[in-house]
């Protein structure tokens, strides 16, 4: 199939060649957009997603230290209590 079509753009010009190097540079172009806009798109962080609820509070901050293990249970109580 790719051959056919290969064999029938080098049989309409004689400059075939240069209308696959535009096809290809169209292709490339294309999927560096797609790219660019799924890149963007991840940037959100994965663990809170977009909800408008504003920013992360003090809390929220120390409750996700003590669940990746930087902090103690002791440490814990007692920020908890500064915090509150």
């Amino acid at each position: 199939m790719l051959e056919d079509f290969l064999l029938k753009l080098f049989r309409w010009s004689p400059f075939g060649i240069i209308e696959l190097v535009l096809i290809l540079l169209v292709l490339l172009v294309l999927i560096f957009v797609f790219w660019l806009i799924f890149r963007r798109r991840s940037s959100f962080s994965p663990s809170r997603p977009h909800s408008g609820q504003g920013p992360e509070t003090a809390m929220d901050i120390l409750k996700k230290r003590y669940a990746r293990g930087e902090i103690t249970r002791t440490e814990f109580e007692e920020m908890k209590r500064d915090i509150l």
